[in-house]
């Protein structure tokens, strides 16, 4: 990733906020590139190599949701969801879909930022090597059958096939296998992967878990990898072996 300039795509149908956007992440070394609604954007999506999309969930014609749900189909680019006060329902559906991170409407241009630069340093490929402080990055690390190559981002299954994950969860699994046979409170995963704690209703975490599971073919009704411990959050059930 050119982390230079990264180039980032805002998607709103409110020309005060593109303009804010554009003119506030500019002076933040930013490249951006705005777009008026979901059809603006995809004309826009081949003529660049984007680095993080901001999306509005509420546009009018096609929602957020669904170019959201269009995007994952042509990329793992990470998404930062901008959703009005009290949108939960659309702002779950974004998360499963594969966004990466959300800001509630009215918001401050700085706390967007953090988030931004929290989300690009998650993805940057060797922003993470899976390795506790002091040991030696690990080539790979191998559990129930599963291979993740830290170094490219790169989990394979027990049939040797690659198994696409955003950033959010390459990130959520990272922190399990970081952690094996140790139970995570929600708060403990928002905090490690988000760097914010979860209120009372928020259900990132779950979303995740949920969508991460789907992607390890890990049954949710009955989890053999990630098990929920009632009351008191998740862990991965397995041997984690690095090499």
């Amino acid at each position: 990733m050119d982390t230079a300039q990264p180039h980032i795509l805002v998607v709103d149908d409110d020309r005060e906020i593109r303009d804010l956007l554009g003119k506030f992440l500019e002076k933040q070394s930013f490249r951006v590139t705005a777009a008026r609604d979901a059809r603006d954007a995809r004309r826009l999506w081949p003529l660049g190599r984007y680095h993080l999309v901001v999306l509005d969930l509420m546009m009018p014609g096609e929602s957020g949701l669904d170019f959201a749900r269009w995007l994952r189909g042509q990329s793992d680019v990470p998404i930062v969801m901008l959703t009005a006060m009290g949108e939960e329902t659309d702002r779950i559906v974004g998360l499963e879909l594969g966004a990466d991170d959300y800001v509630a409407k009215p918001f401050n241009p700085r706390e967007l930022l953090a988030r931004i630069r929290a989300v690009l340093r998650r993805a940057t490929a060797d922003s993470a090597t899976g390795a506790a402080p002091g040991e030696p990055p690990a080539k790979v690390i191998r559990f129930s059958g599963w291979v993740l190559e830290p170094a490219r981002r790169r989990l394979v299954n027990p049939q040797d096939v690659e198994v696409p994950l955003t950033g959010g969860e390459y990130e959520l699994l990272l922190a399990l296998i970081e952690r094996p046979n140790r139970v995570l409170t929600r708060d403990m995963l928002m905090d490690l992967l988000r760097g914010r704690q979860a209120g009372p209703f928020d259900r990132a975490i779950d979303v995740a878990v949920s969508r991460l599971r789907r992607k390890l073919e890990d049954d949710g009704r009955n989890p053999q990898l990630i098990k929920t411990v009632r009351g008191g959050g998740y862990v991965l059930a397995t041997s984690v072996e690095r090499g």
